[in-house]
């Protein structure tokens, strides 16, 4: 009998971290559902070193229910992790440690342990299960998924993104763009300030509007209090330039990002910091013609998942769960997409999301045997009308 303690440890043993491949991984999983007959098939990446995987277990009637989940990690690089990241580990005090435990391997743990199961049931609607690569540096191989998935399979009525959410339904969540705003100044001796135009300082000046453009978001009324930061944040999370400390810098440039509310539109938000942007260029060519600033998109759009239309996958949520809490999440996921395909989409899965990234990330056996009822459930639920 395949636990689901016993498939997280066989997933957790490959390192799938975003820059490297995941074929491991999923060659692993195929051969798993081949053992139990059910049919799958890539998705790759452009050069093919990185795939997703879509399975269908049941008939290939519409309604089903699709459990969505990636399969890359994010880095351990510098953290002081106690055990090995990439093995997992039981320490017997009602956690289990390891690289993706929570986020989100163990969702992905609890739905292959029942394929067996749902293999031998008599399934009236498909259960699809879709694995992506990368959505840790922006949801990049969900959409290749969902295109094939719509193209190739009877309409899913549901979707449940298996992200950590300590089993409760997440209705909402914010979408994020990726940004780099870089900054062609004007070199001149550190001594002779008024002969050039610093890249570093104006990117300090822009640095501080992105933080002011939160402020006004909430001076406006910008705000949604079933989350947790209730305005579209903005933030900058690297920046780099110059070449010594006695040189002004002729190149800077920053890397930020925006998590907008689902109501929020982001190519707005982003209007308001390229307005600034523009006058604040305008204004310093006329000292140094050569000054720029350019910003670009280092990712799409990954966009929000809106608390709407949502009915069938919450009653299945419901159902399976009992009565929960409705919640709004500030982080984003590949729901979103889902969504804007036209699919019933909500968030749930087993684990805290305050572990996820961490050093010695770790998801609670407690929670792992909640999402292994889940699963369970849901195999009953969908062959309820034959009994």
């Amino acid at each position: 009998m395949t636990t689901a303690k016993h498939m997280l440890e066989s997933l957790i043993g490959f390192a799938t971290v975003s820059r490297d491949s995941n074929l491991e991984l999923i060659r692993f999983v195929e051969r798993f559902l081949d053992e139990h007959g059910v049919p799958h098939q890539r998705i790759e990446n452009d050069d093919g070193s990185k795939s997703n995987l879509l399975a269908r277990i049941g008939p290939k009637h519409e309604g089903g229910v699709v459990l969505s989940g990636h399969t890359d990690v994010v880095p351990v690089d510098g953290q002081p992790w106690s055990s090995d990241p990439f093995t997992l580990t039981d320490k017997g005090d009602g956690r289990l440690y390891g690289r993706g435990s929570c986020d989100m391997k163990g969702f992905i743990a609890c739905a292959l342990a029942q394929v067996p199961v749902w293999a031998r049931q008599e399934l009236d609607r498909p259960i699809f299960l879709t694995l992506s690569y990368d959505e840790e540096v922006g949801c990049l191989g969900a959409p290749r998924l969902i295109d094939r998935l719509m193209e190739d399979q009877p309409a899913p009525s549901t979707v449940i993104v298996g992200e950590p959410t300590s089993m409760a339904p997440v209705v909402a969540q914010k979408g994020i763009t990726n940004l780099r705003t870089t900054i062609t100044g004007q070199e001149a001796h550190s001594s002779q300030v008024y002969q050039g135009v610093s890249a570093i300082h104006i990117a300090a000046r822009l640095v501080t509007k992105i933080e002011d453009i939160m402020g006004d978001l909430r001076a406006e009324g910008h705000v949604d209090e079933a989350f947790n930061v209730a305005h579209s944040s903005l933030h900058v999370g690297k920046i780099q330039g110059g070449t010594a400390i006695n040189i002004m810098a002729r190149e800077c440039h920053f890397d930020w990002e925006i998590r907008h509310l689902p109501q929020d539109n982001v190519e707005a938000l982003l209007e308001r910091l390229t307005a600034f942007a523009d006058e604040l260029q305008a204004g310093l060519r006329q000292r140094a013609p050569s000054i720029r600033i350019d910003t670009e998109f280092l990712t799409r759009t990954v966009p929000a998942l809106a608390d709407r239309d949502n009915q069938d996958a919450l009653t299945l949520c419901h159902q399976l769960l009992g009565r929960r809490r409705n919640e709004a999440v500030a982080y984003a996921t590949e729901a979103g997409q889902f969504q804007a395909a036209g699919l019933s989409t909500i968030i749930c899965g087993p684990g805290s999301i305050a572990q996820a990234h961490q050093p010695d990330e770790y998801l609670e056996l407690e929670q792992l045997e909640a999402g292994e009822r889940f699963m369970a459930h849901l195999g009953d639920t969908l062959t309820a009308s034959r009994e």
